[in-house]
């Protein structure tokens, strides 16, 4: 015998057991933590603007970033340390071409070949790295977020530049989820209570006898 269970929604939890390491590719479509060392003067005008792409560099135009901090940390270069900044960054990758090697046919033409991003993996064949170390360059600054300052000197400096960060994520981010919403969020009304959510909300627990969000069904077999 079968009973029918109606109930609202979802709740969100964090799958933490799994991270990607330098070495490992990223899936097209998902949503990264990376890093971008620039100097102390540039600093609150990313927050406030964006990135401004660079014109040219060894993958092409585009805004170089990298998920190994300590690559980050050397740029600028020639730089003191007191002047940098590096920021930490949510980096939406689209989809994404893999350079790992030199004269790649696609090294500085990719975006003109559909892709988003690409990805320098760790020792890879590129000369140009010196270091060996991951490095991504992406097409649409729109992608990249700045969440957070990984690393500044300057203590005051930081705690300023971490206030302007967390103001403007609250103002431009998405109004219920608090998440970058630049490609637009599904907002819908619980069907309930009838109060506006977003799927990218945690939880949803507000009204009437609403319990979690949105609408679904349920069976449950029972042992009669």
């Amino acid at each position: 015998m079968e009973e029918v269970v109606y109930f609202c929604g979802w709740k969100a939890f964090k799958d933490r057991t799994k991270s990607l390491s330098e070495n490992q590719e990223p899936e097209s479509g998902r949503e990264y933590t990376m890093f971008h060392g620039t100097h102390l003067k540039n600093a609150e005008t990313i927050i406030n603007k964006g990135f401004e792409p660079s014109k040219d560099g060894m993958l092409g135009p585009g805004v170089y970033v990298s998920r190994n901090i300590a690559k980050a940390k050397c740029y600028p270069k020639k730089t003191d340390n007191n002047d940098k900044v590096v920021f930490k960054l949510r980096v939406r990758v689209g989809k994404v071409k893999k350079i790992d090697y030199d004269n790649h046919p696609l090294q500085k033409s990719w975006h003109t070949s559909g892709y988003d991003c690409a990805w320098v993996p760790p020792k890879s064949n590129i000369s140009a790295i010196k270091s060996g170390r991951e490095e991504d360059c992406v097409w649409d600054p729109k992608r990249i977020s700045v969440v957070d300052v990984a690393c500044c000197v300057d203590d005051s400096k930081r705690r300023e530049l971490r206030q302007m960060i967390h103001s403007k994520l609250k103002t431009e981010g998405c109004s219920l989820c608090h998440l970058d919403a630049s490609d637009g969020h599904d907002v819908q009304p619980c069907w309930e209570c009838q109060e506006d959510i977003c799927p990218f909300q945690e939880k949803h627990n507000r009204k009437n006898s609403c319990f979690w969000g949105s609408r679904g069904q349920m069976v449950r077999e029972l042992d009669l």
